[in-house]
Protein backbone atom coordinates (compact mmCIF):
# COMPACT_ATOMS: atom_id res chain seq x y z
CA UNK A 1 0.00 0.00 0.00
CA UNK A 2 2.70 2.70 0.85
CA UNK A 3 4.46 1.91 -1.96
CA UNK A 4 1.44 2.16 -4.03
CA UNK A 5 0.66 5.82 -2.54
CA UNK A 6 4.02 7.00 -3.12
CA UNK A 7 3.43 6.00 -7.04
CA UNK A 8 0.59 8.18 -7.21
CA UNK A 9 1.81 10.97 -5.07
CA UNK A 10 4.79 10.93 -7.53
CA UNK A 11 2.87 10.89 -10.48
CA UNK A 12 0.78 12.98 -9.16
CA UNK A 13 3.43 16.16 -8.22
CA UNK A 14 5.45 15.57 -11.90
CA UNK A 15 2.49 14.58 -13.88
CA UNK A 16 2.43 18.04 -16.33
CA UNK A 17 0.76 18.50 -19.74
CA UNK A 18 -2.89 17.55 -19.37
CA UNK A 19 -4.86 13.58 -19.77
CA UNK A 20 -2.64 12.56 -22.53
CA UNK A 21 0.46 13.17 -20.47
CA UNK A 22 -0.56 11.40 -17.84
CA UNK A 23 -1.68 8.72 -19.14
CA UNK A 24 1.51 8.34 -21.31
CA UNK A 25 3.36 8.59 -17.84
CA UNK A 26 1.46 5.78 -16.12
CA UNK A 27 1.82 3.40 -19.45
CA UNK A 28 5.29 3.73 -19.11
CA UNK A 29 5.81 3.38 -15.24
CA UNK A 30 3.04 0.60 -14.75
CA UNK A 31 3.00 -1.33 -17.85
CA UNK A 32 7.12 -0.97 -19.22
CA UNK A 33 8.92 -0.53 -15.79
CA UNK A 34 6.50 -2.12 -13.22
CA UNK A 35 5.12 -4.88 -15.73
CA UNK A 36 1.90 -4.71 -13.55
CA UNK A 37 -0.37 -5.40 -16.14
CA UNK A 38 0.51 -6.19 -20.02
CA UNK A 39 -0.16 -3.47 -22.78
CA UNK A 40 -3.41 -5.09 -24.52
CA UNK A 41 -4.78 -4.86 -20.67
CA UNK A 42 -4.00 -0.72 -20.25
CA UNK A 43 -5.72 -0.68 -23.71
CA UNK A 44 -8.74 -1.82 -22.18
CA UNK A 45 -8.78 0.32 -19.33
CA UNK A 46 -8.44 3.19 -21.34
CA UNK A 47 -11.34 2.56 -23.27
CA UNK A 48 -13.38 1.78 -20.37
CA UNK A 49 -12.33 5.50 -18.98
CA UNK A 50 -14.01 7.09 -21.97
CA UNK A 51 -17.04 5.42 -22.00
CA UNK A 52 -18.06 6.84 -18.34
CA UNK A 53 -17.92 10.89 -17.52
CA UNK A 54 -15.59 12.26 -15.43
CA UNK A 55 -12.04 13.05 -15.66
CA UNK A 56 -10.18 10.04 -17.60
CA UNK A 57 -6.70 10.29 -16.41
CA UNK A 58 -7.85 10.05 -12.60
CA UNK A 59 -10.22 7.36 -13.46
CA UNK A 60 -7.49 5.46 -15.28
CA UNK A 61 -5.66 5.53 -12.06
CA UNK A 62 -8.48 4.54 -9.86
CA UNK A 63 -8.55 1.58 -12.02
CA UNK A 64 -4.97 0.59 -11.91
CA UNK A 65 -4.78 1.09 -7.96
CA UNK A 66 -8.13 -0.98 -7.99
CA UNK A 67 -5.99 -3.95 -10.26
CA UNK A 68 -3.08 -3.82 -8.03
CA UNK A 69 -4.78 -3.80 -4.52
CA UNK A 70 -8.09 -4.08 -4.64
CA UNK A 71 -10.70 -1.69 -3.00
CA UNK A 72 -7.88 -0.17 -0.81
CA UNK A 73 -5.73 0.27 -3.57
CA UNK A 74 -8.79 1.92 -5.60
CA UNK A 75 -9.13 4.93 -2.86
CA UNK A 76 -5.53 4.80 -2.39
CA UNK A 77 -4.71 5.69 -6.38
CA UNK A 78 -7.29 8.16 -7.38
CA UNK A 79 -6.34 9.96 -3.63
CA UNK A 80 -2.79 10.07 -4.04
CA UNK A 81 -3.03 11.04 -7.60
CA UNK A 82 -5.34 14.02 -6.67
CA UNK A 83 -3.96 15.13 -4.03
CA UNK A 84 -0.84 16.71 -4.89
CA UNK A 85 -2.41 18.85 -7.47
CA UNK A 86 -5.13 20.09 -5.18
CA UNK A 87 -2.16 21.14 -2.50
CA UNK A 88 -0.39 23.15 -4.93
CA UNK A 89 -3.65 24.38 -6.82
CA UNK A 90 -4.55 25.72 -3.37
CA UNK A 91 -1.22 27.55 -2.49
CA UNK A 92 -1.46 28.91 -5.82
CA UNK A 93 -5.21 30.53 -5.17
CA UNK A 94 -4.05 31.84 -2.07
CA UNK A 95 -1.21 33.86 -3.71
CA UNK A 96 -3.83 34.65 -6.53
CA UNK A 97 -5.86 36.60 -4.09
CA UNK A 98 -3.22 38.08 -2.31
CA UNK A 99 -1.60 39.76 -5.58
CA UNK A 100 -3.30 39.18 -8.48
CA UNK A 101 -4.38 42.80 -8.50
CA UNK A 102 -1.41 44.05 -8.58
CA UNK A 103 -0.25 45.24 -11.97
CA UNK A 104 2.59 42.82 -12.24
CA UNK A 105 0.15 39.73 -11.72
CA UNK A 106 -1.75 41.29 -14.36
CA UNK A 107 0.70 41.45 -16.81
CA UNK A 108 1.82 37.39 -15.96
CA UNK A 109 -1.54 36.53 -16.18
CA UNK A 110 -2.06 37.93 -19.67
CA UNK A 111 0.95 35.99 -20.58
CA UNK A 112 -0.15 32.68 -19.81
CA UNK A 113 -3.80 33.18 -20.77
CA UNK A 114 -2.47 33.82 -24.39
CA UNK A 115 -0.34 30.58 -24.24
CA UNK A 116 -3.25 28.59 -22.49
CA UNK A 117 -6.02 29.20 -25.77
CA UNK A 118 -2.92 28.29 -28.01
CA UNK A 119 -3.01 24.76 -26.08
CA UNK A 120 -6.62 24.77 -26.03
CA UNK A 121 -6.50 24.93 -29.86
CA UNK A 122 -4.03 22.50 -30.09
CA UNK A 123 -6.23 19.89 -28.14
CA UNK A 124 -9.48 21.00 -30.23
CA UNK A 125 -7.28 20.24 -33.50
CA UNK A 126 -6.74 16.58 -32.31
CA UNK A 127 -10.31 16.07 -30.73
CA UNK A 128 -11.95 17.02 -34.44
CA UNK A 129 -9.57 15.20 -36.28
CA UNK A 130 -11.06 12.03 -33.71
CA UNK A 131 -14.31 13.02 -33.82
CA UNK A 132 -14.53 12.89 -37.49
CA UNK A 133 -12.10 10.10 -38.11
CA UNK A 134 -9.74 12.24 -40.68
CA UNK A 135 -5.69 12.97 -40.60
CA UNK A 136 -5.76 16.49 -42.36
CA UNK A 137 -8.55 19.22 -43.03
CA UNK A 138 -8.25 18.28 -46.69
CA UNK A 139 -10.17 14.83 -46.46
CA UNK A 140 -13.27 17.00 -44.93
CA UNK A 141 -13.68 18.43 -49.12
CA UNK A 142 -12.89 14.89 -50.42
CA UNK A 143 -15.82 13.26 -51.57
CA UNK A 144 -15.12 10.23 -49.34
CA UNK A 145 -15.84 12.04 -46.47
CA UNK A 146 -19.29 13.10 -47.15
CA UNK A 147 -20.34 9.59 -48.43
CA UNK A 148 -19.47 8.60 -44.59
CA UNK A 149 -22.84 8.70 -43.29
CA UNK A 150 -20.98 8.61 -39.47
CA UNK A 151 -18.36 11.44 -40.26
CA UNK A 152 -21.41 13.21 -41.76
CA UNK A 153 -23.82 12.91 -38.65
CA UNK A 154 -20.97 14.06 -36.37
CA UNK A 155 -19.77 16.63 -38.50
CA UNK A 156 -23.61 17.93 -37.94
CA UNK A 157 -23.93 17.49 -34.30
CA UNK A 158 -21.25 19.24 -33.79
CA UNK A 159 -21.88 22.52 -36.18
CA UNK A 160 -25.07 22.44 -34.24
CA UNK A 161 -23.79 22.36 -30.91
CA UNK A 162 -21.73 25.32 -31.25
CA UNK A 163 -24.82 27.27 -33.18
CA UNK A 164 -26.81 26.03 -29.28
CA UNK A 165 -24.22 26.78 -27.34
CA UNK A 166 -23.35 30.60 -28.82
CA UNK A 167 -27.03 30.90 -28.95
CA UNK A 168 -26.53 30.62 -24.98
CA UNK A 169 -28.37 26.86 -24.91
CA UNK A 170 -27.65 24.97 -21.75
CA UNK A 171 -24.51 22.87 -21.85
CA UNK A 172 -25.47 19.84 -20.25
CA UNK A 173 -28.60 19.82 -22.49
CA UNK A 174 -26.65 20.12 -25.63
CA UNK A 175 -24.59 16.96 -24.72
CA UNK A 176 -27.92 15.24 -23.96
CA UNK A 177 -29.55 15.66 -27.03
CA UNK A 178 -26.70 15.48 -29.01
CA UNK A 179 -26.46 11.69 -27.73
CA UNK A 180 -30.02 11.19 -28.30
CA UNK A 181 -29.55 12.57 -31.76
CA UNK A 182 -26.52 10.19 -32.37
CA UNK A 183 -28.34 7.13 -31.80
CA UNK A 184 -31.72 7.75 -33.44
CA UNK A 185 -30.17 8.55 -36.59
CA UNK A 186 -28.08 5.78 -36.42
CA UNK A 187 -30.95 3.49 -35.67
CA UNK A 188 -32.98 4.80 -38.19
CA UNK A 189 -30.77 6.03 -41.08
CA UNK A 190 -27.69 5.15 -40.74
CA UNK A 191 -27.63 1.41 -39.74
CA UNK A 192 -30.32 -1.30 -40.70
CA UNK A 193 -29.73 -2.87 -37.36
CA UNK A 194 -24.99 31.95 -3.85
CA UNK A 195 -21.58 31.06 -2.42
CA UNK A 196 -23.25 28.35 -0.26
CA UNK A 197 -21.14 25.43 0.03
CA UNK A 198 -24.50 23.01 -0.41
CA UNK A 199 -24.16 24.91 -3.85
CA UNK A 200 -21.01 24.80 -4.48
CA UNK A 201 -20.58 21.41 -4.04
CA UNK A 202 -24.05 20.61 -6.32
CA UNK A 203 -22.19 22.98 -9.07
CA UNK A 204 -19.22 20.47 -9.35
CA UNK A 205 -20.93 17.79 -8.53
CA UNK A 206 -22.83 17.52 -11.60
CA UNK A 207 -20.09 18.70 -13.72
CA UNK A 208 -18.14 15.73 -12.90
CA UNK A 209 -21.03 13.59 -13.34
CA UNK A 210 -22.25 14.75 -16.73
CA UNK A 211 -18.52 16.06 -18.27
CA UNK A 212 -17.23 13.71 -21.27
CA UNK A 213 -14.02 14.37 -23.16
CA UNK A 214 -11.36 15.79 -21.44
CA UNK A 215 -11.13 18.06 -18.55
CA UNK A 216 -10.56 21.20 -21.63
CA UNK A 217 -14.40 20.65 -22.29
CA UNK A 218 -14.97 21.53 -18.57
CA UNK A 219 -14.06 25.64 -19.96
CA UNK A 220 -17.90 25.35 -21.62
CA UNK A 221 -19.01 24.04 -18.25
CA UNK A 222 -18.04 26.41 -16.14
CA UNK A 223 -18.42 29.17 -18.30
CA UNK A 224 -22.32 28.64 -18.65
CA UNK A 225 -22.69 27.58 -14.79
CA UNK A 226 -20.17 30.06 -13.24
CA UNK A 227 -19.99 32.90 -15.56
CA UNK A 228 -23.05 33.48 -17.18
CA UNK A 229 -25.93 31.63 -15.25
CA UNK A 230 -24.52 31.83 -11.34
CA UNK A 231 -22.72 35.32 -12.08
CA UNK A 232 -20.01 33.60 -9.36
CA UNK A 233 -16.86 34.31 -11.51
CA UNK A 234 -15.82 36.69 -14.02
CA UNK A 235 -14.92 35.40 -17.32
CA UNK A 236 -11.06 36.41 -16.56
CA UNK A 237 -11.56 34.63 -13.31
CA UNK A 238 -12.15 31.51 -14.68
CA UNK A 239 -9.16 31.59 -17.53
CA UNK A 240 -7.30 32.26 -14.66
CA UNK A 241 -8.44 28.72 -13.09
CA UNK A 242 -7.97 27.16 -16.34
CA UNK A 243 -4.77 28.61 -16.57
CA UNK A 244 -3.49 27.64 -12.99
CA UNK A 245 -5.30 24.01 -13.88
CA UNK A 246 -3.00 23.85 -16.64
CA UNK A 247 0.13 25.03 -14.88
CA UNK A 248 0.09 22.89 -12.01
CA UNK A 249 0.83 18.81 -12.72
CA UNK A 250 -1.91 16.31 -11.83
CA UNK A 251 -5.28 16.68 -12.89
CA UNK A 252 -6.58 19.38 -15.01
CA UNK A 253 -10.11 19.14 -12.84
CA UNK A 254 -7.93 20.49 -9.75
CA UNK A 255 -9.35 23.55 -11.38
CA UNK A 256 -12.46 23.03 -8.96
CA UNK A 257 -9.55 23.70 -6.13
CA UNK A 258 -8.81 27.08 -7.36
CA UNK A 259 -12.56 27.81 -8.25
CA UNK A 260 -13.80 26.73 -4.47
CA UNK A 261 -10.70 28.67 -2.56
CA UNK A 262 -11.67 32.32 -4.39
CA UNK A 263 -15.70 31.94 -3.55
CA UNK A 264 -14.90 30.37 0.02
CA UNK A 265 -11.25 29.94 1.15
CA UNK A 266 -10.11 26.83 1.86
CA UNK A 267 -13.66 25.25 2.95
CA UNK A 268 -14.97 25.81 -0.74
CA UNK A 269 -11.23 24.78 -1.78
CA UNK A 270 -12.12 21.25 -0.11
CA UNK A 271 -15.78 21.00 -1.18
CA UNK A 272 -15.50 22.22 -5.16
CA UNK A 273 -12.60 19.34 -5.46
CA UNK A 274 -14.61 16.62 -3.61
CA UNK A 275 -17.83 17.28 -5.68
CA UNK A 276 -16.09 17.26 -8.91
CA UNK A 277 -13.94 13.89 -8.23
CA UNK A 278 -16.32 12.04 -6.60
CA UNK A 279 -18.30 10.80 -9.37
CA UNK A 280 -15.31 9.54 -10.84
CA UNK A 281 -15.13 7.38 -8.08
CA UNK A 282 -18.51 6.52 -8.46
CA UNK A 283 -17.96 5.54 -12.28
CA UNK A 284 -15.01 3.65 -11.67
CA UNK A 285 -16.85 1.13 -9.34
CA UNK A 286 -19.92 0.79 -11.35
CA UNK A 287 -17.92 0.37 -14.64
CA UNK A 288 -15.50 -2.98 -12.95
CA UNK A 289 -18.68 -5.28 -12.96
CA UNK A 290 -20.08 -4.04 -15.72
CA UNK A 291 -17.15 -3.08 -18.20
CA UNK A 292 -17.88 -6.22 -20.41
CA UNK A 293 -21.01 -5.80 -20.94
CA UNK A 294 -20.72 -1.40 -21.42
CA UNK A 295 -17.64 -2.55 -23.97
CA UNK A 296 -19.55 -4.39 -25.89
CA UNK A 297 -22.91 -2.16 -26.10
CA UNK A 298 -23.51 -1.21 -29.71
CA UNK A 299 -26.17 1.43 -29.03
CA UNK A 300 -23.80 2.83 -25.45
CA UNK A 301 -21.20 3.58 -28.18
CA UNK A 302 -23.22 5.49 -30.45
CA UNK A 303 -24.99 7.61 -28.35
CA UNK A 304 -21.22 8.28 -26.81
CA UNK A 305 -19.59 8.94 -30.22
CA UNK A 306 -22.93 11.58 -30.45
CA UNK A 307 -21.41 13.22 -26.94
CA UNK A 308 -18.27 13.68 -27.80
CA UNK A 309 -18.92 14.91 -30.88
CA UNK A 310 -21.11 17.62 -29.07
CA UNK A 311 -18.29 18.27 -26.46
CA UNK A 312 -15.97 19.25 -29.28
CA UNK A 313 -18.41 21.50 -30.38
CA UNK A 314 -18.96 23.80 -27.23
CA UNK A 315 -14.92 23.93 -26.99
CA UNK A 316 -14.98 25.78 -30.14
CA UNK A 317 -17.60 27.86 -29.18
CA UNK A 318 -16.13 28.90 -25.69
CA UNK A 319 -12.69 29.53 -27.50
CA UNK A 320 -14.60 31.74 -29.81
CA UNK A 321 -16.04 33.40 -26.78
CA UNK A 322 -12.63 33.61 -24.75
CA UNK A 323 -11.10 34.82 -28.37
CA UNK A 324 -12.96 38.01 -27.68
CA UNK A 325 -11.00 40.90 -26.11
CA UNK A 326 -8.35 38.55 -25.04
CA UNK A 327 -5.93 39.92 -27.05
CA UNK A 328 -5.40 43.51 -26.02
CA UNK A 329 -2.33 44.72 -28.12
CA UNK A 330 -0.12 42.81 -31.13
CA UNK A 331 2.10 40.85 -28.64
CA UNK A 332 -0.55 38.56 -26.85
CA UNK A 333 -1.68 37.21 -30.72
CA UNK A 334 2.06 37.24 -31.49
CA UNK A 335 2.38 34.95 -28.54
CA UNK A 336 -0.25 32.46 -28.56
CA UNK A 337 0.98 31.83 -32.49
CA UNK A 338 4.08 31.26 -31.22
CA UNK A 339 3.27 29.24 -28.39
CA UNK A 340 0.67 27.16 -31.10
CA UNK A 341 3.57 26.57 -33.29
CA UNK A 342 6.05 25.12 -30.56
CA UNK A 343 3.09 22.88 -29.54
CA UNK A 344 2.55 21.93 -32.88
CA UNK A 345 6.16 21.37 -33.75
CA UNK A 346 8.06 20.37 -30.59
CA UNK A 347 7.57 18.40 -27.48
CA UNK A 348 8.50 21.71 -25.28
CA UNK A 349 5.83 20.97 -21.97
CA UNK A 350 2.56 23.01 -22.05
CA UNK A 351 3.98 23.89 -18.44
CA UNK A 352 6.95 25.35 -19.64
CA UNK A 353 5.36 26.88 -22.18
CA UNK A 354 2.58 28.71 -20.21
CA UNK A 355 5.21 29.99 -17.68
CA UNK A 356 7.36 30.58 -20.54
CA UNK A 357 4.21 33.04 -21.41
CA UNK A 358 3.64 34.92 -18.46
CA UNK A 359 7.48 35.42 -17.39
CA UNK A 360 7.31 37.35 -21.49
CA UNK A 361 4.37 38.76 -21.01
CA UNK A 362 5.53 40.58 -17.33
CA UNK A 363 8.86 41.80 -19.13
CA UNK A 364 7.33 43.33 -22.14
CA UNK A 365 4.50 45.17 -20.41
CA UNK A 366 6.96 45.71 -17.53
CA UNK A 367 9.59 47.62 -19.61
Amino acid sequence: MASLAWLFLKLGATSFGGPAAHVAMMEEEFVHRRKWLSHSKFLDLIAMTNLIPGPNSTELAIHLGYLRAGWWGFAIAGICFILPAFLMVLAVAYFYTQYASLPQAQHFLLGTKAVVLAVIIHAFDRFLKSVLAIEGYKKIFAKEFWTDRQKVLSFFILLSSVYLSLRGFNEVAILLNCGLISLFVSERFLFTKKYELGSLFWVFFKVGSLLFGSGYVLLSFLQGELVNQRQWLTQNQLLDAISVGQFTPGPVFTTATFIGYLLQGVPGALVATLGIFLPAFFFVALSIPLYHKMNSSHRLRTVLNGVVAGSVGLLLSTLWTFSQGLFTSIFLPALGAASLFLIWKTRIPTALLILGGGLLSFFYFKI
